[in-house]
């Protein structure tokens, strides 16, 4: 496990002052023991970055994960989200300091928007949002599930740097429009749903990929992402002989022609995470 863990901090996107693990460990939709368990278990497998959020509803047991695998907090980076209803100067902060009782640390390395809100103004969430880092509780700020315009307008209206925007991405979605906004404004983007909910293990052109390899669909799946520059993936498992899997993806390389076979299964209907509140996506150019 030793090698892994060198390997794997070798393995970091620098975006806006934030030094990222490439590889994070998700943990959406993970039910409160599920959670303390596989987050202990990723620790212990060699990640460093763990991600919640407010409304995953399991903050405490991401907490009691934490302090299971026996990793000291400072090798840990931690990204959390704000929900939506507490976008509001004050009531943001509030729900921070509330986050962080329940995680049981003093701040997060990351704290992200989860999504964006019409309702309040951006600027008003942006200068909460810098507030919170400014008072030491989260080290870097950064959105999730904004569009370029919204990439823009947040860019526009934040003090600090904004690290990166966590958005669904993986062979089945391009998210072309997105990457090169963000790279104008020196981001990074965080791949959620970056397996496609199991989809990519069924994919035969990963399948033959990975032959040549020997990994599977999915390991591939995650080496195309963090191949291409400044893009993190934070996938999500409650088996832990997925999330030990899901791990070894640093030694080996796709070479450009597999990189682009595997960019070819982008499909306009690939999107899956489509809520009725989303905002308008970029289409793929």
């Amino acid at each position: 496990m030793e090698t892994h863990e060198q390997e794997l901090s070798t393995q970091h996107i620098n975006a806006n002052g934030a030094k990222i693990p490439a590889l994070g460990f998700g943990t959406f939709e993970l039910e409160p023991a599920e959670a303390e368990s596989m987050v202990a278990h990723a620790l212990e497998v060699g990640y460093r970055h763990i991600d919640t959020a407010q409304m995953y509803k399991n903050e405490q047991a991401v907490g009691r994960g934490l302090k299971q695998s026996g990793v000291a907090r400072e090798d840990i980076f931690l990204t959390n989200k704000v929900w939506t209803d507490r976008f509001a100067d004050d009531d943001l902060q509030a729900s921070v300091r509330e986050s962080l009782e329940k995680l049981d640390t003093d701040y997060v390395d990351l704290l992200l928007l989860h999504w964006p809100n019409p309702d309040i103004s951006l600027k008003e969430t942006l200068g909460a949002l810098n507030d919170v880092r400014e008072q030491g509780l989260a080290h870097n700020i950064g959105i999730s599930n904004f569009t370029t315009r919204l990439i823009d307008e947040a860019a526009a209206q934040t003090g600090a740097p904004l690290a990166t925007n966590q958005v669904e991405y993986h062979p089945y979605i391009s998210q072309q429009p997105v990457l090169d906004k963000l790279a104008e404004h020196d981001m990074a983007l965080t791949a959620y749903c970056p397996l496609a909910q199991g989809r990519v293990f069924k994919e035969p052109t990963l399948e033959r990929i990975g032959k040549a390899h020997g990994k599977n669909g999915g390991q591939v799946a995650l080496r195309w992402l963090i191949q291409h520059d400044d893009v993190i993936a934070i996938p999500r498992s409650s088996n832990k002989a997925h999330v030990a899997n899901n791990f070894e993806i640093f030694d080996f390389e796709l070479t450009e022609e597999e990189m682009r076979k595997i960019s070819a299964l982008h499909a306009s209907d690939g999107r899956i995470i489509d809520l009725s509140f989303a905002p308008d996506w970029d289409n793929a150019a």
